[in-house]
C-alpha cells in the first residue's frame, strides 16, 4: 500500500511533518481540527511538500527522519536545494570558525 510523507506550513509559519496512506483525507482532518495536536492549535495549515512512497512504512521512517532535522534543512528540501541538505546535517562544532 502507497504512503505519504508531508509537511505541511501553519498560520504561525512552523512545520508539521506526517505521515499517512491517503493524503487528501488526511489534510482534510488537519483543516477541520482532527489531526495532530500542533496543527489543531495552528490552523489553517497548508500543504508545502510531499514524497510518495510505495509502502507506508517507507514513509514513515522518512517522516522521523525529516522531524529530527532543522528549520533551514526543511527549508532547503522545499526549495529543492537537495544539494545543500549534507551541509546542513553538520553539528555546529563541526562547521569550523
Amino acid at each position: 500500500m502507497i504512503g505519504y510523507m508531508y509537511i505541511l506550513q501553519c498560520c504561525d509559519g512552523s512545520y508539521y511533518t506526517g505521515s499517512t496512506k491517503n493524503l487528501e483525507r488526511r489534510l482534510q482532518q488537519h483543516q477541520e481540527g482532527k489531526g495532530a495536536n500542533h496543527t489543531k492549535k495552528w490552523l489553517p495549515v497548508t500543504l508545502v511538500y510531499y514524497e510518495l512512497y510505495d509502502r507506508i512504512d517507507t514513509a514513515f521512517y522518512r517522516e522521523k527522519q525529516v522531524q529530527g532535522w532543522s528549520r533551514a534543512k526543511k527549508e532547503a528540501l522545499l526549495r529543492g536545494e537537495l544539494e545543500a541538505l549534507p551541509g546542513l546535517s553538520m553539528a555546529y562544532r563541526d562547521k569550523g570558525t
